[in-house]
């Protein structure tokens, strides 16, 4: 049956589960559309950078993000990610150093294919990382393979890599809003940081985030991204 068919929440899930009222704010269509043409024109300045300056960053900041990515939706509302946020240097050095051996196999010995190599040639990366360490901060963000309660039950968690891909996309945006900079990294394999940040068996790395303020002078690649009509299709 619809949704529309009967009132919702029906009394028995009512019962059982609290309901709030949504609050929405009433925007006219000119209003809409300038705030996402605002929104639009604020993140087309994002750019990822690997040059970091060590300026402090409150940690503050770095909380106030990792709340704004937790907003992002997620299966089941499991919200299955943990967010581990790392400013202790000794910490940021073993990460850099498990990093770049990791990236030194991929690039020197041949563990990445000549496609995949092509690929990144525009960028001028290699396996030198140290902007792991000069970062001011390092957040992992890992996945919740499933759920783990307090009497040790194991519990299945849905769309896990879809909610914490959205997640990360948030906190990237936060982190930008904010002012900041951060790099998506996500040396493969990854496994070293679950044991070097201690974390439980059911979480995965899914990616990891270098951030602090850009260093003066730093340049990015002259890149261009896919003009609309090459990633819209509308169908009225």
């Amino acid at each position: 049956m619809s949704l529309y068919e009967y009132p919702y929440p029906s009394p028995e899930l009512a019962a059982t589960h609290p309901f709030i009222p949504h609050v929405h704010e009433a925007l006219d269509a000119d209003e809409m559309e300038r705030r996402a043409r605002d929104f639009h024109e604020h993140l087309e300045s994002r750019r990822s950078v690997r040059m970091f300056a060590p300026d402090p960053i409150p940690r503050a900041v770095i909380e106030h993000a990792i709340a704004a990515a937790s907003t992002a939706p997620s299966g089941a509302h499991k919200q299955p990610w943990t967010f581990v946020a790392i400013s202790d240097p000794a910490t940021k050095r073993e990460i850099r150093l498990a990093a770049e051996e990791e990236e030194r196999v991929n690039y020197l010995d041949n563990r990445m294919n000549e496609e995949w190599q092509e690929a990144l040639a525009p960028l001028g990366t290699d396996h030198h990382k140290e902007f792991l360490e000069i970062a001011p901060w390092i957040v992992v963000l890992f996945e919740q393979r499933y759920e783990v309660r307090a009497d040790g039950e194991r519990r299945k968690n849905y769309y896990v890599k879809e909610s914490c891909g959205i997640a990360a996309g948030m906190f990237i945006t936060a982190l930008h809003t904010a002012g900041l900079v951060t790099l998506t990294h996500t040396p493969s394999p990854m496994a070293f940081l679950t044991k070097l940040l201690g974390r439980p068996e059911n979480e995965r790395p899914f990616v990891m985030f270098p951030i602090g303020l850009p260093l003066d002078g730093t340049q990015v690649p002259d890149i261009a991204r896919k003009p609309l009509d090459d990633v819209l299709v509308v169908i009225d």
